[in-house]
């Protein structure tokens, strides 16, 4: 089964089970959606009882997990869905999960490497790209630079402007 990271287990709060969450998600209400999720290295799901919404983070807590000493050991860890849990996007957008490992190529045909990483800077993301020699180069998602991208494919199409992959 392929898992999602929906958010980042980064302290516990107080002393009834809370934990700050740093949001993977755009879209942070998507907790409230959730029955449950999973947490990194452990099998059973984690049914959510509370969520509360921060400028920086997210509190949430687990049903049956109401003590600091429950929660300690998942600091640092990931929350995941499954798939099946994952939400309809519209059209244009993708799962970072589905972006990470595609081939990009030039509208001309060269090769340029694969998506290795997404970074989420400002307005719109950015996708690094790295050969087999290990040269990286750093593209804006946008349909200006990216005509093309396939899920079906494997693939993505850039046109970069002069200067962008020297």
């Amino acid at each position: 089964m392929k898992y999602l990271k929906v958010g980042k287990i980064l302290n516990t709060h107080g002393l009834k089970g809370e934990m700050k969450i740093f949001s993977l998600t755009d879209y942070d209400e998507r907790f409230e959606e959730l029955k449950w999720v999973y947490i990194e290295g452990y099998e059973e799901k984690f049914y959510i009882d509370k969520v509360k919404y921060r400028p920086k983070d997210i509190l949430l807590s687990f049903k049956n997990y109401e003590d600091i000493n429950q929660v300690e050991k998942f600091k640092g860890k990931y929350l995941l869905i499954n798939e099946s849990q994952k939400r309809d996007l519209p059209e244009d957008t993708y799962y970072i999960a589905d972006i990470v490992g595609l081939e990009v190529y030039t509208l001309s045909g060269d090769y340029l490497g694969k998506v290795v990483q997404v970074l989420q800077a400002g307005s719109n993301e950015v996708y690094i790209i790295k050969d087999e020699n290990g040269k990286e180069v750093m593209i804006p998602a946008v349909k200006e630079f990216m005509p093309e991208i396939s899920l079906e494919k494997g693939k993505i199409i850039v046109t970069p402007i002069e200067g962008m992959i020297e």
